[in-house]
């Protein structure tokens, strides 16, 4: 059966929680791969929105297996108050329904602390996160020093994995003018919250492994866009993991022969929140329209996004890092009753022309965006489920960007619910 990977090919907020939810009913497990509590996914069912960040989206599925493979960093006491909340909206999470990999790394409070400190300080260039201490576990997961979640069980190794982090972050926290972590009062959370944690906690290597071997559709969730992607990004203002398609198998612990179909998450035009370079940021009345119509608010910080044109040139980056099979083309509806709609298909830097986004981040900020123009349309494609509910324009438009990007479209958003989808190809299809 085949196994898909879902990846977001912009900035992130390209609509990833819908597409997920909506192919979530042909899988019958769903794993996050990477990131942490600093993404947001929402998802409308019916009546009921639902807004994630560290659960998968498949949670809201019954009788399937969501996974927080690890690739992810988990803040533990996050994860319990969000497993709270959905619950209290309905949802079933147990074990059967939820589990996560023993091997996944923790964000402790001083994550959080120096995240926010560092940025705070940063008076020469703001990476623009969220504060929420994604960063710093990364930089312990690679350093050997973080605390995973195998270590809640045993509270010697959970005394030294502490001590080896405090002797690193005190030093840091020293010169940021903050004080010594309370190593008692650390430890003390740590057992507390560990019987909440350790329920859930399994090999998942080991349960993928028999899930695939089984004949079990496995669908890949990735949290961030691309364009975030600690090595293809636009460094230094990425997120502190890969993005990619890549590090679907790496990020929960199979083999990269686990994947059949790659689906990119583009959106209509484009949005990016936070600091860093955005080519065809749009800071006029059209770029106004663009996020009053999209609701282009952060799901997890609430800050306006930038909003700007369809950027062709990097989601076809996008579209080759992550070897796309497809993309899914969303929020296409926020773009009726636009006149005219510009497309970005080359830069133009000191001279010369670019078919992709330079490397170097002084180029970056200086590309001027090489637009094509394109007809728009009046009609409404809101709610559309079939191409012959689309205008022609809108048809055309979404066949231009096929053929710039060179990726085909396999399905098509037309709003926030559910079913406002059209399928042209099956990622799940064998």
């Amino acid at each position: 059966m085949a196994n898909v990977v879902v990846v977001g090919a912009q900035w992130g907020d390209e609509g990833k929680g819908k597409i997920v939810d909506w192919l979530s009913e042909r899988a019958d497990v769903i794993c996050r791969f990477q990131g942490g509590h600093n993404a947001g996914h929402t998802l409308v069912v019916g009546e009921e929105v639902y807004k994630l960040h560290a659960l998968p989206s498949g949670v809201v599925r019954g009788g399937k297996l969501s996974v927080i493979g690890n690739g992810v960093v988990l803040d533990p006491w996050h994860l319990v108050e969000e497993i709270a909340g959905i619950r209290a909206q309905g949802v079933d999470i147990s074990p059967e329904t939820l589990m996560i990999a023993e091997n996944t790394p923790l964000i402790l409070p001083f994550h959080g602390e120096l995240d926010r400190a560092r940025e705070g300080q940063n008076s020469v260039a703001k990476i623009g996160t969220t504060g929420r201490g994604i960063g710093p576990a990364y930089e312990d997961k690679v350093g050997r020093r973080v605390i995973r979640v195998a270590d809640l069980a045993d509270d010697a190794t959970l005394e030294l994995r502490v001590d080896r982090a405090l002797v690193h972050h005190n030093a840091l926290r020293s010169g940021l003018g903050l004080g010594p972590v309370d190593r008692e009062a650390l430890l003390a959370k740590l057992r507390e919250v560990a019987p909440k944690i350790l329920e859930f906690a399994a090999p998942v290597w080991k349960v993928l492994a028999d899930k695939q071997h089984s004949g079990k559709r496995i669908l890949f969730e990735g949290a961030q866009g691309a364009l975030l992607d600690i090595d293809f990004g636009t460094y230094p203002f990425v997120t502190s993991s890969n993005v990619i398609a890549g590090q679907a198998t790496t990020g929960v612990g199979l083999g990269p022969g686990a994947v059949d179909f790659v689906l990119g998450i583009v959106k209509a035009y484009t949005t990016r929140v936070g600091e860093g370079p955005f080519p065809t940021e749009l800071d006029d009345a059209d770029g106004q329209r663009l996020g009053e119509r999209g609701h282009e608010f952060g799901t997890t910080t609430g800050r306006k996004r930038r909003c700007g044109w369809f950027d062709a040139c990097l989601v076809r980056q996008t579209c080759a890092t992550s070897g796309m099979t497809g993309i899914a083309l969303t929020k296409l509806d926020v773009l009726d009753g636009f006149e005219t709609l510009k497309i970005c298909v080359g830069y133009e830097l000191d001279g010369q022309r670019f078919d992709y986004l330079p490397t170097a981040a002084d180029q970056q900020a200086r590309c001027v965006p090489v637009y094509e123009e394109m007809p728009g349309w009046s009609e409404s494609t809101e709610g559309a489920r079939s191409w012959a509910d689309l205008p022609g324009q809108a048809i055309k438009y979404v066949r231009r960007i096929e053929e710039l990007i060179g990726c085909p479209v396999s399905m098509l958003s037309t709003s926030p619910e559910r079913d406002d989808t059209i399928l042209v190809t099956d990622p799940f299809a064998d």
